[in-house]
């Protein structure tokens, strides 16, 4: 009985032991991943910061390169707000190597995209200041050149003045008459007031290089010895002037002399009065020419 009492304390004391180791074992396991959790923590803590660091690097290297344009570079501002989103989103992430990673990931490729951008800007710098030191010789040069321009200029204002005054047609040979009208179409010159059926104005366009070919038109103005425009008597104004003209004289020009006739008839159950007749021509509101004549 003693001896069965003694192995069963001994049974007892075994159990006590491995129990006691057990639990030594666990608390050195649990102590072991509570530093290691701590530790893991730290390094992901500091991992952040180095990405945070390195992140606001790159952003200050974009506000150096924008500073440096005058006219900022659009990828470049783009590229910097980009990165200014990744801190602030970085800064409110949680801690854990699956979200670090993925932040990581998108450092690496900014800064690759950073890479190309800055040495574009680069070039891009290389090529103002190319541009630049040409426009100043190209400013030089259009500096000395303005002299001479404005010279030529007050020529050729002068020149267009000269040219836009030559630049008119005028006429010769104005003559106006009394005719006779027969039934056959036929027309018999006439001094004779009580005989004139209609006054017959005539003249020659004269030739003039400066003038462009085409439809042109003058204003016939005939006076009787009344002092009365004859014909339409209708008025035109230019600028201050205003014209009575009697019929307004359409012709086409073609760089050549051309002669040009028209006929001015008396109003409704009128004649003709005797004396002087003043026949002129208008080109717009200029008097070209003047002539007169006498109904007997």
């Amino acid at each position: 009985m003693e001896n069965k009492n003694e192995s069963s304390n001994k049974s007892l004391k075994v159990i006590l032991g491995v129990v006691v180791v057990l639990l030594l074992a666990t608390a050195f396991y649990t102590f072991k991943l509570f530093n290691d959790g701590k530790e893991t923590a730290q390094q992901l803590r500091d991992e952040k910061a180095l990405v945070l660091k390195d992140l606001n690097n790159m952003a200050e290297q974009y506000d150096i390169a924008i500073g440096e344009n005058q006219t900022a570079n659009a990828k470049l501002v783009e590229a910097r707000e980009r990165i200014k989103g990744l801190i602030d989103s970085l800064q409110v992430s949680e801690n854990s190597v699956k979200s670090l990673w993925r932040y990581k990931k998108k450092y690496m490729a900014l800064e690759e995209e950073m890479d190309d951008l800055l040495a574009e800007n680069d070039s891009l710098k290389v090529e103002n200041q190319l541009l630049a030191t040409s426009l100043d010789s190209t400013k030089i040069q259009l500096e000395e050149r303005t002299i001479f321009t404005d010279s030529l200029l007050a020529q050729n204002t002068e020149l267009a003045d000269i040219v836009e005054t030559a630049a008119v047609l005028s006429t010769v040979n104005l003559n106006g008459f009394g005719v006779i009208v027969r039934s056959s179409g036929k027309l018999i010159p006439t001094e004779r007031a009580r005989r004139t059926d209609k006054i017959r104005v005539c003249y020659t366009v004269t030739k003039n290089t400066l003038v462009l070919p085409g439809d042109k038109e003058f204003f016939i103005q005939v006076i009787d010895p009344k002092n009365n425009v004859l014909g339409s008597n209708q008025q035109i104004q230019y600028d201050d002037k205003v014209l009575n003209y009697s019929l307004v004289s359409k012709f086409n020009y073609e760089n050549m002399n051309l002669d040009v006739c028209e006929f001015i008839t008396a109003a409704e159950d009128q004649s003709f009065e005797k004396g002087r007749y003043v026949v002129n021509v208008f080109n717009q509101g200029n008097l070209v020419s003047n002539s007169e004549f006498t109904l007997k």
